[in-house]
């Protein structure tokens, strides 16, 4: 046998006990991995056995107190697997050494070996001879304490950090253990360094679970799902024959007619329940589920083992153990102190390969992930299946936004159209660009510019009438109905995948149930409730106490003691430093993105400057598209930036908050970033849509910054087609390079840099070495999930571009419409491929998100009105034709909105050097303003038509405004929240739910009316004939007494 075995068939019943009782010393007492270091135990035909002696590499664990364990004859008696080949009968890595048991979540960590120490590899399965010994070994020696190991020598001086890691999973594994899941542990992998602890739920845990979380199963019962009839059955017909090929080819995308009555699990309602395949009734999404519960449940709180030897220590290791005492280590807090480096559920199996077993990962890959399918619906149900509640409204609420942008697209395309078929009948842009006006336009800055015609700017003005027409009013009314319509559809959509998700009961209340504190929460209410017992000590030891209060006072400390931080929490005073150190961070950052703005603002200034100093005309003749053009790339390019270091500094503000729960922290960090992105995205459209051109001032008294540089002034056309331009770029850019390059690029990145680095290690057998790993190891080194914030948040800022200025840019859904059908397949590919699975989360909603796309919504009326209003020339041109024009036509439009100025007012020092560039001599140039002319008594004061134009602006974005939240309140109140037929089916189940335990209960009285009715009869031949028959009678074996 190998060293530190033993053999316990040959003892006698006296000497077992002491055999054991050293033998746990012996394990206890060498460092973990050592041969001999843990002795493990067998149960056969209630006895132990001693191991084949032909299999060398199993070990025996923590043998003691056997008399102590009920042990009972059943399966997974022996502790390691004795299978010839270990890597061929566990069917990849999803089951058990056995073969049997599937794996249902895995926990990873780093063993940490003392230096010197050659360890065995192993794959150790615990049981419940584990956990009864490992509470029966809590007060034997521990590592740390000069003990003597298996081998006899002394043991190696090991990291009291590491060595409080492995006790730590040591009791948290074994109150696993107590709790009913079964684990197995592998150190053997392909992976090096790291260890696997495999669990399994068992039927009677996942039960108990099921009930505890008040999950809804199917039934026995089916029922029929009413159908459409009439016309409308008709139309639902023929819309699936041409929406056939479409559809994905799974079998949880097929209209059902029938569907299980569903009822939340009881163990004592089990009956209702279709249980003739267990291992099937709980599906791997629902196993997981519960074991996580488990594991965010189940803690360790013990004191382990003291710091070390030495009066230096003996501080310490008491502070240490007294934190303890009311910690509690859960497996949020054991991942974040490192216990464990990993904690996920297993994938189905692999998604590809000749001889890979069909499961849902690998259709979901086929119908769903895959760029070839983009044409077609997605498989949401199947979605739901695998990835749970919360990751399948996600994508099927990216699913119905796609498509509602459809419509969206194709009126902005209409709307495109019609103004590249009107350019040439727009009589502006005829004005501005005909050689025979001549108007002669004031210089664009100090000195370096010169005087310009305005014909120059002809290419821009046509352009900005392809964006700025009297259609672009009707598409911003028709894009506030669309949002209003859109959050209504959605509506409607997540009622439905309630129903048929089974989510229709499903409340926050019940949801609460599984809110655990987080662990940085825990903590600082750790530490609170130490330092307020530190101060009570300190009193107590200063105020003297009386000796009839004594007895009192210890039974107040004794009960205070035994729970200390239930009734610690943290209050707003406690939290406030960090909602200071939010407001100000905020603020700050805040001003940092308006900084940049500025900083962009004095680029284009200069830039301009710059370039009208040179030579070449036709460079001079495209200042404004190449300061324009440069500037946004400029934006886009810091706007990336601070998107990342943002998102970065969100999570740090939320997490010196210290939210209690996960949902809270999430929502808080939604808050967070999405505030700081939304400045950030749109801060440079904010200013050139509201700000640019407004304060320039006037030929003769400019504005400046800082003294020196000059404000910018629009375009004669307006600033709409430099907004359009802004727009555009800025949206594009973040799509192809932040949304769509990012998350395809960087994950690709890492994926090749991991298997550079596992080819490196092995360069002889890397096919064969990949080929062999199980499925735990291979979704190891799969990203981690780091939740859905990530990809709201960048539909939520799209959403932005495409209602917040769509006045501007009609062709904005268009976009979005292109880039979502990528961002479907690249986020679905991303879910199967690239990450871990992740723990299935109950979810009736979007949560948060849904009251950011109303405020967007809301927020997009207010500031179309404003663009329309104030950027456009849409009110300016109503103004001049019904107030102004003599002919009753545009003619005279351009005119009407340039001012006139002396060129003998410019102040000293602003006047342009070069005066003849143009060949003449100008005498008077024009600006675009409404101001008098310099003949006039109150020369370049604001004139009547300016009050006139700001009246009918602001009237507009008033009437505008009301009327488009009035009709999409309309809109919202016709259309039921609610479809009626889903109203009628949730009825209906309620009505069959009380039918069905009716039916149970008149069955259980007529049954109980049976047994009355037997007991009676058997009572009459007693009464008729006196107790002798009655003894005599069948009824009574045991006869007469």
């Amino acid at each position: 046998m190998l060293e530190g075995d033993i053999d316990l068939e040959g003892l006698s019943p006296p000497e077992a006990p002491a055999a054991q009782a050293a033998a746990a010393v012996d394990a206890e007492g060498a460092p973990p991995g050592r041969p001999g270091a843990q002795a493990a135990a067998m149960r056969v035909n209630d006895k132990y056995s001693t191991l084949p002696a032909e299999d060398r590499s199993v070990h025996i664990i923590n043998i003691c107190a056997i008399e102590d364990i009920g042990y009972l004859p059943s399966e997974g008696t022996l502790l390691n697997s004795l299978s010839v080949d270990p890597d061929a009968e566990c069917k990849h890595g999803l089951y058990f050494r056995d073969g049997r048991r599937k794996v249902d979540y895995i926990l990873v960590y780093h063993p940490k070996r003392p230096s010197g120490s050659r360890t065995l590899a192993r794959r150790v399965q615990h049981s419940d001879a584990a956990l009864a010994a490992r509470g029966a070994r809590q007060d034997q020696l521990l590592p740390g304490k000069g003990s003597v190991g298996a081998a006899g020598g002394p043991e190696p001086l090991m990291d009291y950090h590491e060595d409080d890691k492995r006790f730590r999973r040591e009791e948290y594994e074994g109150n696993l253990l107590e709790s009913g899941l079964e684990l197995e542990r592998d150190e053997d992998t392909k992976i090096h360094g790291v260890g696997f602890v495999k669990i399994h739920a068992p039927w009677n845990v996942l039960c108990r679970e099921a009930e505890f979380l008040k999950l809804k199963m199917p039934t026995k019962k089916l029922y029929h799902i009413n159908e459409t009839r009439g016309l409308l059955k008709k139309i639902n017909s023929v819309l699936q024959k041409i929406t056939d090929p479409i559809q994905p080819k799974v079998a949880e995308h097929r209209p059902q007619t029938t569907k299980r009555l569903s009822y939340p699990f009881s163990r004592e309602k089990q009956h209702l329940f279709d249980l003739s395949d267990k291992d099937s009734f709980f599906d791997s999404k629902t196993r997981s589920t519960i074991v996580y519960e488990i594991l965010k449940r189940t803690t360790c709180t013990k004191a382990k083992y003291s710091m070390g030897q030495g009066e230096g220590r003996k501080k310490d290791s008491a502070l240490l153990n007294k934190r303890r005492k009311c910690s509690k280590y859960g497996i949020t807090s054991l991942l974040a102190n490192g216990v464990y480096s990993a904690a996920y559920p297993l994938h189905d199996g692999d998604y590809e390969g000749e001889n890979v077993d069909f499961n849902d990962r690998k259709l979901l890959y086929q119908e769903w992930a895959s760029y070839g399918v983009f044409y077609k619906y997605q498989p949401i149900d199947l979605v739901r299946k695998y990835f749970g509640e919360k990751i399948g409204l996600y994508f099927a609420w990216l699913g119905v936004y796609t498509q509602m942008l459809i419509p969206a697209s194709m009126v902005g395309i209409i709307v495109f159209l019609y103004g590249c078929a009107t350019v040439d009948e727009n009589i502006p842009s005829m004005e501005m660009c005909d050689q025979r006006h001549n108007i002669t336009m004031c210089p664009l800055c100090d000195k370096t510019c010169s005087y310009w015609k305005m014909s120059s700017a002809c290419a821009t003005a046509r352009a900005s009438h392809l964006f700025d027409n009297p259609a672009t009013v009707f598409f911003s009314v028709f894009m506030a109905l669309w949002a209003a319509t859109f959050m209504e559809h959605w509506k409607r959509k997540q009622m439905r995948l309630r129903y048929h998700w089974d989510l229709t009961g499903f409340e926050e209340e019940e949801e609460a149930v599984k809110d655990h504190p987080r662990a940085e929460y825990e903590a600082r209410v750790l530490e609170k409730s130490l330092r307020k017992e530190s101060k009570n000590k300190e009193k107590r030891r200063h105020i003297p106490e009386e000796s009839t209060n004594k007895w009192r006072q210890r039974v107040k400390t004794a009960m205070a003691g035994v729970k200390l931080t239930d009734k610690v929490k943290l209050t707003w005073r406690d939290r406030f430093p960090a909602y200071f150190t939010n407001l100000v961070s905020i603020v700050f950052m805040i001003a940092v993105t308006f900084a940049i703005v500025l900083g962009v603002i004095i680029y284009r200034i200069s830039t301009a400057a710059a370039l009208a100093m040179n030579s070449s005309p036709s460079v001079r003749s495209n200042i404004r598209v190449t300061v324009t053009a440069t500037a946004v790339i400029i934006n886009l390019v810091v706007i990336i930036l601070l998107d990342e270091v943002y998102g970065c500094i969100a999570r740090w503000l939320t997490k010196i908050e210290v939210p209690k729960t996960e949902k809270s922290f999430e929502e808080r960090l939604i808050f967070k970033a999405f505030l700081l992105k939304f400045v950030n995205s749109y801060t440079p459209i904010f200013y050139v849509a509201f700000f640019k051109g407004r304060f320039v001032g006037r030929p003769g008294d400019y504005v400046y910054i800082f003294r020196s540089f000059r404000m910018e002034e629009c375009a004669p056309g307006g600033c709409l087609m430099e907004l359009c331009i802004q727009l555009s770029i800025i949206m594009l850019g973040k799509q192809l390079i932040q949304n769509n390059l990012f998350e395809i690029g960087i994950p690709k990145m890492k994926k090749f840099i991991r298997y550079l680095r596992l080819r490196r290690q092995s360069p002889s057998d890397h096919d064969e070495f990949v080929k062999r790993k199980q499925r735990y190891e291979v979704d190891y080194t799969l990203e981690p999930f780091a939740g859905l914030t990530p990809e709201y948040m960048e539909m939520i800022i799209q959403f932005g571009f495409v209602t917040l200025f769509v006045a501007s840019f009609p062709l904005a859904p268009l976009f979005a419409l292109l880039n979502n059908i990528i961002e479907i397949r690249l986020d679905a590919k991303k879910f199967v491929t690239e990450l871990r699975r992740p723990v299935a989360v109950r979810a009736k909603d979007i949560g948060i998100w849904y009251n950011i796309l109303r405020g967007v919504g809301k927020l997009a009326v207010i500031i179309n009105a404003f663009v329309i209003s104030f950027t456009s020339d849409f009110i300016p041109r109503l103004v001049y034709l019904y107030m102004y024009s003599e002919s009753g036509t545009m003619h005279g439009f351009v005119n009407h909105t340039l001012s006139s100025f002396n060129v003998s007012d410019f102040q000293n020092g602003t006047a342009p050097n070069d005066p003849l560039d143009l060949g003449y001599e100008v005498q008077i140039c024009r600006y675009k303003d409404y101001r008098e002319p310099p003949w006039s008594e109150h020369k370049y004061d604001i004139s009547k038509d300016f009050w006139a134009v700001l009246a009918a602006r602001l009237a507009f974005v008033i009437v505008f405004q009301n009327l488009v939240m009035f009709m999409s309140d309309f809109v919202d109140w016709v259309i039921p929240d609610i479809p009626k037929d889903i109203s009628q089916q949730v009825h209906k189940e309620k009505v069959l739910m009380v039918e069905l335990f009716m039916r149970e209960e008149q069955g259980k009285q007529q049954l109980l009316d049976t047994w009355m009715e037997k007991d009676r009869k058997k009572d009459e031949p007693c009464n008729n004939h006196g107790p002798k028959a009655c003894l005599d009678s069948p009824e009574y074996p045991g006869g007469a007494l």
